[in-house]
């Protein structure tokens, strides 16, 4: 690899299955689901949502714009990575350190538990500023935080947003106005979400079953994974992206799949591969009906039928505007980032392809266990967003 390459020196990550590199990956290895059945963000039955349920830590700036729980998520994965984000300040300065996150929802818990006081008592809460729901307001706080003086925005194109930080990280590297950044995303549950997300007849009361015929739709979740992203050298490289807008519909994706074929081909063409050289796909498999039915597709279009792939959202739940980098931070610790030997995750609670759709090569235990471990050295995410905005990323292992 060359000096040109941009690398991932570092991942914090939490999500429903795991609150560290190595936990989020022991669960995947033993297929260890963690989904919470809850009733707290809607009326009705309990639903299977992908919760955090621990004590986040205290923010440590006062004033109110940053007291939020999407804030306190972040802060717990920058905590996991802070040590080197403070070398790369040593090694480039806090103006050369910049950061990007992406977020769908940010505070707008809190402002919904503002809206509920002040329909209460008439008034809003002392505690409540617009700003905690401010879609910048993460990098923004991040970037106070650490004390850095880079470029801070957010990114918000619903299910892309964490990915497509990871790609701006990648740009700004390149573009020699950084010399490392930290990016990914981050998203907490509130009651819009998953209300929506009910009203689009698109929630599963069961746990999501990706690509089976029997699917019935998403389970929403939360987290948050934050990398440092720089061009010192490191075990797994950021090797291509490739992004693509289709606006076929405000929320079904295009059904043969145009925008997400361009963006998985975009992104082997900037890695310099070829397809027959991925060892694996994080699909971003919602269990939904249409877009399955699209990925499976494109990919099929792409790949054949033969690269092992999975969904890991029965283990998070989609994360929204954080899912493209929690699983991107997946696929870092597929290719050994935590320092673990090399894994695919299995498709857990889809036993069976629907076999209406294309034919893709869902991994299970059997096959996973005749992969020689040491041949993964390149994987791609996919996130399809609303609207169309769709990203694939193409990881590497640096040996």
């Amino acid at each position: 690899m060359t000096s040109t390459d941009i690398y991932l020196n570092d991942l914090g990550i939490i999500c429903a299955v795991g609150t560290s590199v190595d936990e989020v990956r022991n669960n995947l290895v033993s297929s260890n689901t963690k989904m919470t059945y809850s009733r707290a963000f809607h009326q009705g039955e309990p639903l299977p949502i992908g919760i955090v349920d621990l004590e986040l830590p205290k923010i440590p700036l006062t004033h109110n714009k940053w007291q939020s729980r999407n804030n306190q998520m972040a802060l717990f994965a920058f905590q996991q990575i802070v040590k080197t984000v403070d070398e790369m300040v040593s090694l480039y300065g806090r103006a050369r350190v910049g950061v990007v996150i992406g977020t769908s929802t940010s505070g707008i818990d809190g402002t919904e538990r503002a809206i509920s006081c002040k329909m209460a008592s008439g008034e809003m809460p002392d505690t409540f500023d617009y700003g905690q729901q401010e879609m910048g307001a993460p990098a923004q706080f991040i970037a106070e935080v650490a004390k850095l003086t880079g470029p801070a925005y957010g990114i918000s194109t619903a299910c892309s947003s964490g990915a497509k930080a990871l790609a701006s990280a990648k740009r700004l590297i390149e573009a020699g106005i950084c010399d490392a950044v930290i990016a990914g995303g981050v998203d907490t549950m509130c009651k819009l979400t998953v209300q929506g997300f009910s009203a689009l007849q698109a929630v599963s009361n069961e746990l999501c079953a990706p690509f089976s015929a029997d699917r019935k739709g998403i389970n929403i979740g939360e987290g948050a994974a934050l990398f440092v992203v720089s061009k010192k050298q490191a075990t797994i490289a950021l090797l291509g992206y490739g992004e693509s807008s289709d606006a076929h519909h405000i929320s079904a994706p295009e059904p043969k799949g145009v925008g997400a074929i361009q963006c998985m081909r975009e992104s082997l063409k900037m890695a310099e591969l070829s397809p027959e050289q991925i060892a694996y796909i994080n699909l971003h498999g919602t269990a939904t009906q249409l877009n399955d039915q699209m990925e499976s597709t494109a990919v099929n279009t792409v790949f054949g039928e033969h690269v092992l792939c999975s969904s890991t959202k029965p283990f998070t739940g989609h994360t929204l505007g954080a899912a493209g980098a929690i699983e991107a931070g997946i696929c870092y610790s597929v290719l050994g980032g935590s320092g673990k030997p090399s894994y695919i995750p299995v498709q857990i609670n889809t036993p069976t392809l629907d076999p209406s759709l294309a034919k893709i090569n869902l991994a299970s235990n059997e096959k996973c266990e005749s992969v020689d471990v040491s041949d993964i050295k390149y994987v791609l995410s996919n996130s399809f967003a609303f609207g169309g905005n769709n990203i694939s990323l193409v990881l590497g292992r640096n040996k």
